[in-house]
């Protein structure tokens, strides 16, 4: 059986119907099947995406609107982003980002993300329970941080709470 393509959404519609203070991702692909994710995110002003890293995808960021600057986390010269700017972060690559006077939004695209699969700490036959993991997972997205204290969502740049 074949697929068959389809408009998945306007981002330009979706940028213009979202309230003034919407922040963080604005729309996700969701697909059965895909072998892709992508993520439609937004930051106001002056908002910022922490230093992390992604270590295992490779991620395209495509500006679409608003402007700001990528800081590569190895001391690298900071990255001007304008609208219509593609920028390709290998993975273990760290970097910040951060919005300019106008807002940042950009669309980020990689490949699909391995399912996480959760295991116990702790051996069936020792007893106890696994420690629970709750905390990092991003209230935003519900994505698991693979970092044991977030401070930033990886996938979508949201602070963790109390962070």
């Amino acid at each position: 059986m074949n697929a068959t393509p389809e408009v998945l959404a306007v981002l330009d519609d979706l940028l213009a119907a979202a309230a003034p203070d919407d922040r963080g991702a604005l729309w996700q692909l969701d697909r059965q099947g895909r072998e892709l994710d992508a993520n439609l995110v937004r930051l106001p002003p002056g908002a910022e995406v922490g230093e992390h890293q992604e270590d295992v995808l490779d991620v395209l960021l495509v500006v679409l609107a608003g402007g700001g600057r990528l800081v590569p986390g190895d001391g690298g010269t900071p990255l001007t982003l304008t609208p219509t700017t593609a920028t390709w972060l290998p993975r273990t690559s760290r970097r910040s980002l951060t919005a300019g006077p106008d807002g940042l939004a950009y669309l980020t695209v990689h490949r699909r993300r391995p399912g996480l699969a959760i295991k116990p700490a702790v051996s069936v036959r020792e007893g106890g329970e696994a420690p629970c993991a709750l905390d990092r997972v991003c209230p935003e997205c519900g994505r698991m941080s693979q970092e044991s204290a977030p401070v930033y969502c990886g996938a979508c740049g949201e602070r963790f709470p109390d962070r």
